[in-house]
């Protein structure tokens, strides 16, 4: 017994940090990959012609279900036609959605208008990232243990979506009509392929639960054994990584994780778009250490300022002609007077949040791309799973290959351009929740195994 040649997986995802997390899941296990910004060329596909998974990054978490409508199915339409065995939608590992933004039931409904499947296998846990899930109810880490997500420090306390329901079928069917069911830890241990056949018998969407690695071989066993009738799957890259310990298990791949870093860098810049408690904590990590921490005035700039963009870029370019770190923030957490005073300017401008989100990132995309350009810097850090999107488009990024893991979903990358300024650059992009609190460092150091302190 042997995996097919070619592609073994393709995915959309709803961000660029959790797509990239995804491809780093693929290829820190020995299974070359690649993520691309939007659908590719037939040339940049021919450039990375011998990978076994291929993604497609969206920002669809940052936007409502009419622009999924329009902007989803050519990139699922797509991956149909790479033969990918299995097409994933990627969502975040903490569920961030609502049926008016970042609809992951609406997402699923137009996957399924392209990519026909009995049902849905949904896998968000990944024990390895600390996220677990049982008896239907989603659990996640953060500072101080692990938090079922209703009551998740940083979760229930989402700018965006707020979570208020941590049973994922049941956050589910409050996006989409299609029957949403679970496959519990019980059923899991004792007659997996029966429950999900009788789950499964009305179509729609079965959650998987996942506390352990064993579980999660199950849940990959079930995922590539279903593959005939119920090719499209969704959740977090708990879905790769059940399917690498399955195929691991049976022989089909070797047991490896590749851990080379990238050596160290003298001078880095980075960017952050993250109101994240857990960002705070990397912020103040990285200000005793070193960095030159500088705000981006947000309100300011949503106020009409047309000098705070460049206020910013010539403060961060001084502290790096200094041989300082640049960071440049947005808030240092939700208790940040700025986010108070970033609310009251989107009101006052009329904006919607959806529009106000777009502004800023594309703000820190132009920052970071001016920077780069002067000094000539090689590395760089993007902080924020919406903010990653804005950025990585202001630098005419088009494709991702993993470089350096850190914490899992937080590596080193490399970046591909047709601008030869940024072709090659090496660059990290961090979810709000994700990474140690000497993330910046363990980066400018080069990933690896060379850090990592919680």
């Amino acid at each position: 017994m042997s995996l097919p040649g070619g592609l073994l997986i393709g995915w959309v995802g709803d961000d660029f940090t959790g797509s990239a997390a995804t491809m780093e899941a693929m290829a820190f296990s020995g299974l070359p990959a690649v993520l691309f910004t939007d659908v590719p060329t037939p040339d940049q596909r021919a450039r990375f012609a011998d990978v076994r998974g291929l993604g497609i990054a969206t920002t669809a978490r940052a936007h409502g279900p009419g622009w999924m409508e329009a902007h989803l199915p050519q990139a699922f339409h797509y991956l149909t036609t790479q033969t990918a065995p299995l097409v994933h939608y990627k969502t975040c590992s903490t569920l961030d959605s609502a049926p008016h933004v970042g609809s992951i039931g609406r997402a699923i409904d137009v996957a399924l208008s392209v990519v026909p499947s009995a049902y849905v296998p949904f896998l968000v846990a990944a024990p390895v990232m600390r996220r677990y899930q049982a008896f239907g109810h989603l659990f996640a880490s953060a500072p101080g243990g692990v938090f079922r997500l209703d009551r998740h420090p940083v979760m229930a306390r989402h700018p965006v979506t707020p979570m208020e329901e941590a049973d994922v079928a049941r956050h589910l069917s409050l996006q989409t009509l299609l029957p949403c069911t679970n496959l519990d830890v019980e059923a899991l241990d004792s007659a997996p392929e029966a429950t999900l056949q009788e789950r499964a018998q009305n179509g729609g969407i079965v959650t998987l639960d996942a506390m352990t690695e064993a579980h999660m071989r199950k849940n990959g066993r079930l995922i590539w054994e279903g593959r005939a009738t119920a090719p499209l799957v969704a959740g977090s890259q708990g879905i790769e990584y059940a399917l690498i310990a399955h195929w691991q298990a049976q022989g089909l791949i070797p047991t490896q994780t590749l851990s080379q870093g990238a050596g160290a860098v003298d001078r880095i810049v980075a960017v952050s778009g993250s109101v994240s408690p857990i960002t705070a904590r990397q912020i103040a990590w990285a200000e005793g250490n070193g960095f030159a921490v500088i705000p981006l005035d947000v309100a300011a700039m949503l106020g009409g300022d047309v000098t705070a963009e460049a206020a910013t870029t010539k403060t961060a370019r001084a502290a790096l002609d200094a041989a300082q770190d640049a960071l440049i923030v947005t808030a240092r957490g939700p208790d940040d007077p700025a986010v108070a005073q970033v609310r009251a300017a989107i009101k006052a401008s009329g904006m919607t949040g959806e529009q106000a989100n777009t502004q800023i990132g594309a703000a820190l995309g132009r920052i970071l791309k001016r920077v780069l350009t002067e000094t000539g810097l090689t590395r760089a850090i993007v902080s924020g799973g919406d903010t990653s999107g804005a950025v990585t488009r202001q630098l005419g990024l088009y494709a991702f290959t993993a470089l350096a893991p850190t914490t899992p979903g937080a590596g080193l990358l490399t970046g591909y351009s047709n601008d030869a300024r940024f072709d090659g650059l090496q660059i990290a992009l961090k979810g709000g929740q994700m990474g140690s609190d000497d993330y910046f460092g363990w980066i400018k150091r080069g990933g690896g195994a060379a850090g990592g302190k919680q």
